[in-house]
């Protein structure tokens, strides 16, 4: 698994290698563009106020909702990262912090009108995962949502199916998304598989 010096060292060819991997439809970012495509066009048709995005990366996604006027908070614990984001938007929030222990205390008092998590998730073990939602749901406003976009599959088949057509190529230190397991601990929650190895998951308060 990828540490914060990790994703520092990763941090500037960090587009560019999800980017090929998207275009050639292979493991593990098939699927990425329309999943950040997807949330985008939501978190627009909603209210365009407030955003939150955990592990916010370099900042794709929400570079383009901060340009919509889009009021953007974050976190994630890649120094790098972050200034890389804060060149693009100097005028959006960030923290840095490991959302694996918890919120940076400065996001726990806002309300937001979107929550998005994009290939972040995946680091986290699934009890962290329920954790973390339950934690997130309460800091959106009525009628907010939560997005998740991430390797996800529907049913623990289809994950291992993807397991095995993908080899030695398999990341063993990731924990994805399955769907029904998720679906114990949150009935509402939607899934929509949007590739072979990705998926939505959107949740409503």
């Amino acid at each position: 698994m990828l540490d914060e010096k990790g994703f520092d060292l990763w941090a500037d060819g960090y587009d560019e290698s999800v980017g090929l991997s998207d275009e050639d439809g292979t493991y593990p970012f098939a699927g990425y563009k329309q999943i950040l495509n997807e949330i985008y066009n939501r978190v627009l048709t909603g209210k365009c106020n407030a955003v939150l995005d955990i592990g916010f990366g370099t900042g794709t996604l929400t570079q383009r909702l901060y340009e919509q006027g889009c009021d953007i908070w974050g976190q994630d614990f890649s120094a790098k990262m972050i200034r890389l984001a804060k060149a693009k938007m100097p005028g959006a929030h960030f923290c840095q912090g490991d959302f694996s222990e918890g919120l940076a205390e400065e996001l726990c008092h806002n309300r937001y009108d979107a929550i998005v998590a994009t290939y972040s998730l995946h680091h986290l073990s699934d009890e962290q995962k329920v954790r973390l939602i339950e934690n997130l749901l309460p800091l959106l406003r009525d009628g907010g949502w939560l997005y998740i976009g991430d390797v996800a599959f529907g049913t623990r088949t289809e994950l291992d199916e993807c397991k095995a057509s993908v080899g030695d190529e398999w990341d063993d230190e990731e924990i994805y998304f399955v769907a029904e397991e998720f679906q114990k601990f949150f009935p509402e929650m939607k899934y929509e598989k949007l590739s072979f190895c990705a998926g939505l998951l959107s949740f409503r308060k």
